[in-house]
């Protein structure tokens, strides 16, 4: 067997003897063979275990430091009426008029002014049923027809409740 050691002072190559090489190959083999398998797993078992606790910690942070919070952002304004359209009062909207800004409606949000709210346009006329969850205020709901004609109104609706 040859080895080839490189210095900066010279290059050589060294014969080894006999007896070295068993050496060698009799003890360092069986042990480095035996052990990287282990160190290995050993690598990947510590590796995961550091991943399960990151996403766990991050996880297991307060939900009030995550809550996201939705600001009123005007759309339009809208404009109630008596009976003969003499104004009564006007207000500023955000409308939801989709699936999802529906279902959102006005939770998270810390606050709204006494003139802003939010209108709700569906694509058919039927009864419908709103919740108070995660909305942190109270709220007057007015519900009113196709023929643009006031039916119901819930004044002073209880924060956070879930009763429809």
């Amino acid at each position: 067997m040859l080895i080839a050691i490189l210095t900066p002072a010279n290059i050589g190559i060294y014969p080894m003897g006999k007896k070295n090489r068993k050496k060698k190959q009799e003890e360092p083999a069986p042990t480095k063979k035996n052990l990287k398998p282990l160190i290995v797993k050993i690598g990947i078992a510590t590796i995961a275990l550091i991943v399960v606790f990151f996403f766990i910690l991050n996880n297991c942070t307060d939900e009030s430091s995550e809550m996201h919070y939705y600001k009123f952002k005007k759309e339009g304004e809208l404009t109630i009426t008596d009976s003969i359209a003499n104004p009564i009062i006007k207000i500023d909207i955000e409308i939801a008029d989709n699936d999802y800004e529906r279902s959102l409606g006005l939770m998270n949000r810390q606050s709204m002014e006494e003139l802003q709210g939010m209108l709700f346009i569906f694509p058919d006329e039927r009864f419908q049923s709103f919740w108070m969850m995660n909305t942190l205020f109270s709220l007057d709901m007015i519900f009113i027809n196709s023929n643009k004609e006031i039916v119901t109104i819930h004044k002073n609706t209880i924060p956070l409740s879930e009763q429809s």
